[in-house]
């Protein structure tokens, strides 16, 4: 039953992913590396607006289940972004089962001091780079900016995850759901469980998250990401919820209106953050 679930699922985000269409007037630079992991080179599209910049920076993380997926199924958001004046590194991050938890959030952390230090080169802001994720990706995102390293190299300034599942400590102890990721059970693993869930991790000092959500996202439910939208605001952290009406995991990934209204949220975010917080890392 679970591979059942889990090919269904590469299936249907192949399928959806092919609905974006290729963006003749984009300026992107294809394929560039960020690292590598022993023999596994991993890459990236960077979109970077026309102009002198510099642009404040989106690290945006593809989702799949932490086991499937490509930066080319963002392509679309990336590409909205651009036209909305962000300079966009969108990645490719080794995958599960073959490379289990932290790996994923491990690469977008290296994606990130990468961006910090090639800012100069691509026209980015260092000071303004904001994370944007979906499913698997919203998750990552969340995690890389709440489970903060101590190097401020590896901060975010801002977060937009969409359909994201937020907490993990929640999972029935003998469910094997995530075994193919976290490498065993809750029961077995309670630690790495929560090591997982952004919901652990929640400050007062924690950047802006803006989440949206499919109202009937039967596969990654609603209120995993509202439990951690409702702790950061209990905690004083900017944050807003957008739930797309009438709207599953895939179509919640392909709403308009929502992307837009992140943008908006980001724009507000980086145009109202205090000089003292701008600080290059």
């Amino acid at each position: 039953m679970h591979m059942t679930r889990n090919i269904r699922w590469m299936v249907a985000w192949l399928v959806a992913s092919m609905a974006w269409p290729v963006f003749a007037d984009s300026v992107v630079y294809r394929g560039i590396e960020y690292a590598k992991r022993h023999d596994h080179r991993l890459r990236a599209d960077i979109y970077v607006p026309e102009g002198e910049g510099p642009y404040p920076g989106v690290l945006m993380v593809h989702g799949g289940a932490w086991m499937s997926g490509h930066k080319g199924h963002v392509a679309g958001h990336a590409h909205q972004l651009m036209k909305r004046g962000y300079a966009v590194m969108s990645i490719n991050y080794r995958l599960a089962p073959a490379h289990k938890f932290p790996a994923q959030v491990d690469d977008c952390r290296a994606a990130l001091r990468w961006m910090r230090q090639h800012a100069q080169a691509y026209r980015i802001d260092p000071t303004r780079i904001a994370g944007f994720g979906y499913s698997a990706g919203g998750h990552l995102v969340c995690l890389l900016a709440l489970n903060r390293s101590e190097h401020p190299e590896e901060h975010l300034q801002a977060v937009v995850a969409g359909g994201a599942p937020c907490q993990f400590e929640d999972v029935p102890k003998d469910s094997r759901v995530l075994t193919y990721w976290l490498g065993g059970t809750r029961r077995e693993l309670p630690a790495l469980y929560r090591e997982a869930s952004p919901t652990a991790f929640v400050g007062r000092d924690d950047p802006p998250v803006f989440f949206f959500h499919g109202e009937h996202d039967l596969l990654v439910r609603p209120r995993s990401s509202k439990a951690l939208h409702e702790l950061l605001a209990e905690n004083g952290v900017r944050t807003e919820f957008h739930l797309v009406p009438e709207a599953g995991h895939l179509k919640a990934f392909f709403d308009r209106t929502a992307p837009q209204r992140a943008a908006d949220f980001l724009d507000s975010v980086f145009a109202e953050q205090p000089e003292t917080e701008r600080a290059e890392p």
